[in-house]
């Protein structure tokens, strides 16, 4: 192993260390988005703890990573404790992570070039933790997604992935793996702010089609979101909330995206 990454690791270990002894002895089982419409469709009442879960964007979303990378600070938010943020280059903007409910102070911070899974299995050990973030570009293999899997069953601590790649179809975002959630977030346009002005540009909290594309022991589906507001929670766009049950969950997949994973 190279230097550089024998010594980010070591000092990886030094700062989890500080902190491991603080958390909690028996978190819940599950994450819970806070509404309904989702967490109902989810295995158990919402999002699993303990697990490796992809999120990735459409379209431009799909280099950059912006949306996706505030629903995983919205849900990062809600959990106790640090939070591990793995990069690959330095291109996070932390202040909006703070817009999304996840405080600086919680969030520790390890640019690993290459060595984003490395770092991110490595962190996966550390009980302490609420969550680990890693921002992966490229492939995700099925071995690799496995051993970040059985990292996170075996800790606890839940484990997110935030899929970046140049190519906006994203055929490595759709191969197997072993992820117990995959989601995709498309970017919708804000409503106008003004209802008496239907022309003024809308400056109204972001809307996302949030997707889920695979759920193990579940089945796909999709919402229409508002983003996380400063305390890290998601809300049903209104007049989506308003539709029947199985028109506002039917399932509409963002294009260039499957449902393939292991069960």
């Amino acid at each position: 192993m190279p230097a550089s990454q024998t010594a980010l690791l070591e000092q990886l270990r030094l700062q989890v260390a500080r902190i491991e002894r603080n958390g909690p002895a028996c978190p819940p089982a599950v994450l819970g988005f806070g509404l309904p419409a989702i967490d109902q469709h989810l295995p158990g009442g919402g999002l699993a703890r303990g697990a490796l879960h992809e999120v990735a964007g459409t379209g431009p979303e799909t280099e950059h990573g912006a949306a996706p990378a505030l629903f995983v600070a919205g849900l990062a938010a809600a959990l106790h404790g640090p939070v591990l943020w793995v990069l690959q280059r330095p291109d996070l903007f932390a202040p909006a992570l703070a817009g999304a409910g996840l405080h600086p102070d919680r969030v520790i911070y390890a640019e690993a070039g290459k060595a984003v899974l490395l770092v991110m299995e490595e962190g996966l050990q550390h009980s302490g933790l609420a969550a680990v973030v890693g921002e992966v570009s490229g492939r995700l293999t099925l071995t690799a997604s496995r051993r970040l899997q059985l990292a996170a069953e075996k800790s606890g601590v839940t484990a997110f992935a935030l899929r970046r790649t140049i190519s906006f179809s994203g055929a490595e975002l759709s191969e197997p793996a072993a992820s117990v959630t995959r989601w995709r977030i498309t970017s919708l346009p804000s409503p106008p702010p003004l209802p008496h002005s239907p022309l003024t540009a809308g400056l109204s909290r972001a809307r996302w089609r949030l997707d889920l594309v695979r759920c193990r022991g579940g089945e796909p589906s999709s919402w229409i979101v508002e983003a996380p507001d400063a305390k890290g929670r998601l809300s049903l766009v209104a007049d989506a909330a308003d539709r029947p049950a199985a028109a506002a969950h039917r399932f509409k997949p963002a294009r260039g995206s499957a449902h393939y994973g292991i069960s």
